[in-house]
């Protein structure tokens, strides 16, 4: 589960910093690009949870339920970027080729994920409410989904502060009227 886990967290690092910073440079409109930036921040405040958790803790009891909501907003989340996207980079040329297969491909993991989570979900439901700690670490996939967790979680931050028209959050992209840059 984990390892599937990670290879969705690289896949993800790819689309995000390929496609939506240098390709799209999203965080440099904030206003054309409000609303993908803050499901694209919702996304990943949740996937930050994911990655900061599942190595260490089995989530217990009603936590179990709280888990499998928090998977459910995601693919809800993701769902309505797909339709939000394909809107907002419409005066761009629209949504890269790529990056419609990267999409399709991470959607595909991420049922592979959710599959191999699924039988640990049914069995932690049935224990006690609460956080418990795994028997055996995951060792170096552990640590991978913590760097990936803390990643994911400063990207949520970056992209929630340019949809609010913070101007540090566009740097390393200066706005621009237009969309000339990257592509």
């Amino acid at each position: 589960m984990l390892i599937i886990l990670v290879v969705q967290g690289v896949l993800g690092a790819f689309d995000t910093l390929y496609y939506h910073e240098w390709r799209y440079r999203l965080v440099a409109h904030p206003e054309q690009a409000k609303v993908e930036l803050r499901l694209h921040a919702l996304r990943d405040f949740i996937y930050a949870v994911i990655f900061l958790s599942l190595p260490w803790f089995a989530w217990q009891g009603g936590l179990a339920w709280v888990l499998a909501g928090l998977l459910g907003a995601e693919v809800t989340i993701t769902l309505t970027d797909f339709i939000v996207e394909r809107r907002v980079r419409k005066p761009w040329g629209g949504v890269a080729n790529g990056e419609v297969v990267m999409h399709a491909v991470m959607a595909i993991i991420y049922g592979a994920f959710i599959a191999t989570l699924m039988p640990h979900l049914w069995d932690w439901a049935a224990a006690p409410t609460g956080w418990v700690s795994h028997a055996q670490p995951a060792g170096w996939l552990a640590w991978c989904c913590g760097v990936m967790g803390v990643g994911v979680g400063l990207s949520g931050l970056r992209d929630l502060g340019a949809s609010c028209g913070v101007a540090v959050c566009a740097w390393p992209w200066r706005q621009r009227g237009d969309h000339s840059g990257g592509l």
